[in-house]
C-alpha cells in the first residue's frame, strides 16, 4: 500500500460481513445507535438542491427526476462517508502530535467519535465497496490530512472545515425527509462542535510561521474556489442522466440553481470562521484575492 494514503484511509477496504474482526467491532459498538442497512433513497428532495427551479429537471420524466435526485443524494452521502473515514485517521494522527496529556486524551476520544460516525453513516451506503474517490474536494482533503504541519492541520481541518461541517450537518439534519437520518446528522453536532472548539483553542496558542501561512493560503484558495463555482455536483448529476450539456445549457442551469446565492451564503459562513486573532493576515490575504466572492454562472463552466 502507498504510505501516502495510510492516514486518510480512502483506499482502506471493508471486511466481509462474516469477518471475525467485524464481529468484534460490532460487539464494541453495542452501546451506540445501530441502524439497519437502508436502501438508497432520496433523503433530500428537489427543493434542497434547488432543482425545482431548473427547467430541464422540471421537463424530465418521473424516472429521470428520481435518478437525478438519487445521484445528488448519493454524492452528499459519499462525501460524508469519506470525510468521516478521513476523520478517523486524522484524529489518530493528532494523538501522536499531541503536546500535553490532556490534548492526547481529547484526540483519543475524538477518534472514537469519528469511528462511530463512520459506522453509522455506512448503514446508509450499504453497498460501499468503493474505496476511492475522484471528488476534487476529497482529493484536497486527503492531501491536507497527510500534511506534517500541525498548524496547517489545525486551521484548515478543525477551525475551517469542522466549523463548516457544523453548519453543513445542521442543514442536512433540518432538511432531511427521513427522521432516522435527520436524527443521525443532528447527533453528530455535539462532537463536531468539540472538535472545532479544540482546533480553535490550540490554533490561537500558535504563532503561525510564514511557511505555514503560505500553505494554508494555498489550500484555502483551492477550497474556496470549489465553493465559488457553485453546485457542480448537482450539475454533474443532471448531465449524467440527460447526457452531454453544452456550455450555454450549463450556464442556464447554474443560473436557475441560483449559483451566486448558493455560493455566497457558504462563502460568508467560511469567512466568519476565519475571524480569530491568529488568522487575521490569512483572512486579509484571501479577501484581497477575492476568494469570498461568488462567481457568476458563466465563470463556473
Amino acid at each position: 500500500m502507498d504510505s501516502k494514503y495510510n492516514i486518510v484511509g480512502f483506499d482502506l477496504p471493508h471486511t466481509d460481513n462474516d469477518d471475525r474482526l467485524r464481529r468484534i467491532l460490532t460487539a464494541a459498538l453495542t452501546n451506540q445507535n445501530n441502524y439497519p442497512n437502508y436502501p438508497q433513497l432520496n433523503y433530500w428532495g428537489a427543493e434542497f438542491f434547488n432543482l425545482h427551479q431548473v427547467k430541464i429537471f422540471q421537463q424530465s420524466n418521473i424516472n429521470e427526476q428520481s435518478t437525478i435526485l438519487e445521484f445528488s443524494n448519493r454524492s452528499l452521502l459519499e462525501e460524508s462517508y469519506f470525510i468521516e473515514k478521513a476523520g478517523v485517521g486524522y484524529m489518530a494522527k493528532m494523538v501522536l502530535l499531541a503536546e500535553t496529556v490532556e490534548e492526547r486524551m481529547l484526540y483519543a476520544l475524538f477518534t472514537t467519535d469519528e469511528a462511530i460516525h463512520l459506522h453509522q453513516i455506512s448503514h446508509f451506503l450499504p453497498e460501499m465497496e468503493v474505496t476511492s474517490t475522484d471528488d476534487p474536494f476529497l482529493h484536497l482533503l486527503s492531501e491536507v490530512v497527510e500534511s506534517a504541519d500541525k498548524t496547517v492541520l489545525l486551521f484548515v481541518l478543525q477551525v475551517v472545515l469542522e466549523g463548516w461541517g457544523l453548519s453543513h450537518y445542521r442543514r442536512l439534519a433540518k432538511e432531511c425527509r427521513y427522521p432516522v437520518l435527520a436524527e443521525l446528522f443532528a447527533s453528530f453536532l455535539q462532537s463536531e462542535s468539540r472538535h472545532h472548539a479544540t482546533g480553535t483553542t490550540l490554533f490561537n496558542q500558535i504563532t503561525v510561521s510564514a511557511f505555514s501561512q503560505t500553505t494554508i493560503l494555498d489550500v484555502l484558495a483551492q477550497f474556496l474556489f470549489m465553493v465559488q463555482v457553485g453546485p457542480q455536483s448537482v450539475l454533474a448529476a443532471i448531465e449524467q442522466v440527460k447526457g452531454h450539456l453544452t456550455r450555454s445549457q450549463k450556464i442556464k442551469i447554474l443560473e436557475e440553481l441560483d449559483t451566486e446565492t448558493h455560493s455566497g451564503t457558504r462563502l460568508q459562513i467560511l469567512r466568519s470562521l476565519m475571524g480569530g486573532k491568529s488568522a487575521q493576515s490569512i483572512l486579509q490575504n484571501l479577501e484581497e484575492r477575492g476568494a469570498f466572492q461568488p462567481l457568476p454562472a458563466h465563470q463556473c463552466v
